[in-house]
C-alpha cells in the first residue's frame, strides 16, 4: 500500500501528469455527454415508433451499440431508427475502440508506469534522510557489506547511472537512486552533507571521480575507496578519499593469518586495543584427548573462545575434548599468550616453507605477510610473465601434482590457494587433500556462497574476498569497534546491556542466549583481558565479545536496544 500511494503521489505531482488528467478528464466528460444524448434520443425515437422502455435498457442498448457487441431483442423498425443507430455505431467506434484506450494509454497508463519507475528507482532522497552509507557500486564486496548494515539497521543508498540497472536492483531488494556519478548534483540528491560515509568500489579512475565529487559537496563526510594498485592510494588521497582500502593487501593479510600448521605457537589474528586473538594448533602436542578443563590453559592466562576444525568452529565449553586437527582460539594479552608459547613451543616444529598457489595481487599480499611473520614460502605460478621472486617461485600448473611434489607437498605444513577463480580452488582444494590429508588447506573464495563448499572439499580455512573487504570497509564505520577475525567470526565491543548490570559474568548467562562469549571488559582502569568469571558487570562499562554471525545477531536481536 505505501508504494502505491508512492505512486500515486508521484503521479499526481508531476505537472505534465496534471495535465495528462485534466485531458482525460475531458475526454471523459465529453464521453459522458454523449452516451446521455444516445440514451435521450433513444427513448424519443422509441416513443415515435410506439414502443416503450425502461430507462436501465436504453442504458443497455446505448452501451452494446456503442462497443458495437451488437443487439437482437431491441432494434428499431422506422429509417430513423436504423440512422440513428448507424451513428451510434459509428461514434462509438470512433470513441470507444479508438480513442478511448489511446486516451487512457497515452494520459494515464503510461504515466502510471513512469510513476512506477520513478518510484523503484528515485533520483533522490527525502531531505530528512540522515547518518546512511552512500555506495556507488554493487559488487560481492558491497553485497556483504549491505547485509551487515541490514544486520544493524544502518540505512544506505547506492547510486546507480542506468534506470534499467537501478530497476533492477530495487527488485532485489537495494535500495537504489539514478544518478551520474561525476555530477555534484547526484550527490547533493544523495544528501550527502548529512551521511554517515561514501563508499566507492569501483575502478581506481572512476573513484577518483567520486571522491573528487564528493568533496566538491562536502568536505567532511567520510569517503572511503577501494584501491586496485598502490600507485594509485596517493591519487585517490589527492582526490578527497579519508580512507583507502587496498582489498589484495587485506585478503593476503587474513590468508597469511590463518597459518598455524607447522608449530605449536600462537599466532595473532586479530587485536582489539590490547586484547590479541590467536590461533595455535594442536596437533602432536600434550593437549591432545583432554577436555578444556583438563588442560587447565585458563591458568596459563589465556581463554580458549573456541576450536576449529576442518573449518567447523566450536565455541569452547569445559568438557569440549582438543584433536589432533584442532586449532584453538585463544584470547588474551601478550603476556598471557606468550606464557602460552613457553609452554608448548618445543612441539610440533616445523621449518619446512609453506607453499602459495598463484602470485597474483592476493598471492604477492600473501608472500609479503608471510615474509613479515619470518615464514619461509614457496609460490606455484602458472604464467612466468606474473614471477616476481624468481628464487621462490615453481612455474607450473599447481593442477599436476608433479608440481606440487616440485614445491615441497609432502613436506610443507600449509599450502594458501589464492586464485581469484573459486571452481579452480575447489579443485586445488581436493588435489591437496588427497595428496596430503594431514596438510593445512588455507583457501580464498570470491563469493560467500561458495564458503561451504570449499570446507566440504577440504580446507582447514576459507577467506571470503567479499567478508573481508566487508568487514575492512564496516570496520572504519565502526571506527574500529568491530574486528574479523575470520570468515564468519567477528570480535566487537557493546555497552554493558541493562538487564545484565549488576550481574556477574558466570550468571549473566550471554554465551547460552547467544552464543556469543565474553573476552574483555573495559571500565574506568582500561581493557581488561579474560576478565573472571566472578566480575560483576556495572553499567556503562563495555564488553569485548566474539562469536560468529549468527550469535552476533542473536546478541543484537536480544540486547541491542539495551546497549
Amino acid at each position: 500500500m505505501k508504494s502505491i500511494a508512492t505512486q500515486l503521489l508521484i503521479l499526481t505531482s508531476q505537472r505534465r501528469t496534471q495535465r495528462n488528467l485534466k485531458v482525460l478528464g475531458w475526454f471523459m466528460l465529453i464521453l459522458f455527454a454523449l452516451m446521455s444524448i444516445h440514451f435521450v434520443l433513444f427513448h424519443v425515437i422509441m416513443e415515435y415508433e410506439g414502443q416503450e422502455h425502461s430507462l436501465m435498457t436504453g442504458l443497455y442498448w446505448v452501451i452494446m451499440t456503442m462497443s458495437t457487441t451488437g443487439f437482437g431483442e431491441i432494434r428499431f423498425s422506422s429509417d430513423l431508427g436504423r440512422i440513428f443507430t448507424i451513428f451510434v455505431i459509428i461514434s462509438g467506434t470512433i470513441f470507444l475502440l479508438a480513442l478511448l484506450p489511446f486516451m487512457f494509454i497515452q494520459f494515464f497508463y503510461a504515466p502510471w508506469m513512469e510513476a512506477q519507475t520513478a518510484a523503484r528507482t528515485p533520483r533522490s532522497l527525502p531531505e530528512d534522510t540522515t547518518d546512511h552509507i552512500v555506495l556507488t557500486r554493487l559488487d560481492p564486496v558491497t553485497e556483504a557489506l549491505i547485509a551487515k548494515l541490514k544486520q544493524v539497521g544502518q540505512s544506505y543508498v547506492m547510486i546507480v547511472p542506468d534506470v534499467e540497472q537501478a530497476r533492477k536492483l530495487h527488485d532485489m531488494d537495494v535500495r537504489v537512486m539514478v544518478g551520474e556519478l561525476d555530477d555534484p548534483a547526484t550527490f547533493e540528491a544523495a544528501r550527502v552533507r548529512k551521511s554517515a560515509m561514501v563508499v566507492t568500489t569501483r575502478s581506481d579512475a572512476q573513484d577518483t571521480t567520486v571522491a573528487f565529487t564528493v568533496r566538491a559537496v562536502c568536505e567532511r563526510v567520510p569517503v572511503v575507496a577501494t584501491a586496485d594498485l598502490g600507485a594509485s592510494v596517493p591519487i585517490l588521497e589527492l582526490a578527497g578519499a579519508t580512507s583507502v582500502v587496498r582489498l589484495d593487501q587485506v585478503m593476503g593479510q587474513a590468508l597469511a593469518r590463518c597459518i598455524a600448521g607447522g608449530d605449536a605457537l600462537t599466532h595473532v589474528v586479530a587485536r582489539f586495543d590490547n586484547l590479541l586473538i590467536a590461533e595455535a594448533s594442536a596437533a602432536r602436542t600434550p593437549l591432545i584427548g583432554k577436555s578444556l578443563r583438563e588442560n587447565q590453559l585458563r591458568e596459563l592466562g589465556v581463554s580458549v573462545v573456541g576450536l576449529w576444525d576442518r573449518g567447523a568452529f566450536r565455541p569452547a565449553r569445559p568438557d569440549t575434548v582438543v584433536d589432533e586437527r584442532s586449532v584453538m582460539l585463544l584470547a588474551g594479552s601478550a603476556s598471557q599468550l606468550e606464557r602460552y608459547d613457553e609452554h608448548f613451543a618445543i612441539y610440533n616444529v616445523s621449518g619446512e616453507p609453506v607453499i602459495v598457489i598463484g602470485n597474483g595481487r592476493i598471492g604477492q599480499a600473501t608472500a609479503k605477510a608471510l615474509q613479515l611473520r619470518g615464514i619461509d614460502f614457496r609460490i606455484i605460478e602458472k604464467s612466468e610473465r606474473r614471477v616476481t621472486m624468481p628464487e621462490k617461485t615453481i612455474v607450473g600448473d599447481a593442477a599436476e601434482p608433479r608440481i606440487l611434489e616440485e614445491a615441497g607437498l609432502s613436506k610443507a605444513p600449509t599450502v594458501v590457494i589464492t586464485t581469484n577463480a573459486d571452481d579452480t580452488n575447489l579443485y586445488l582444494t581436493l588435489l591437496c587433500r588427497k595428496l596430503r590429508p594431514d596438510i593445512e588447506v588455507i583457501a580464498r573464495c570470491t563469493l560467500d556462497k561458495h564458503v561451504p563448499a570449499l570446507h566440504r572439499a577440504g580446507a582447514d580455512f576459507v577467506q571470503s574476498f567479499a567478508t573481508i573487504g566487508a568487514s575492512s570497509i564496516y570496520n572504519l564505520l565502526q571506527h574500529g569497534r568491530l574486528v574479523t577475525v575470520a570468515q564468519g567470526l567477528e570480535v566487537f565491543d557493546t555497552k554493558v546491556p541493562s538487564s545484565l548490570a549488576g550481574k556477574r559474568i558466570i550468571d549473566s548467562g550471554l554465551r547460552e542466549a547467544t552464543g556469543c562469549t565474553i573476552v574483555g571488559y573495559r571500565d574506568q582502569g582500561g581493557l581488561t583481558a579474560n576478565p573472571p568469571a566472578t566480575t560483576v558487570l556495572e553499567p556503562g562499562h563495555e564488553l569485548v565479545l566474539i562469536g560468529d554471525l549468527e550469535a552476533r545477531e542473536a546478541f543484537l536481536a536480544k540486547y541491542a536496544e539495551q546497549a
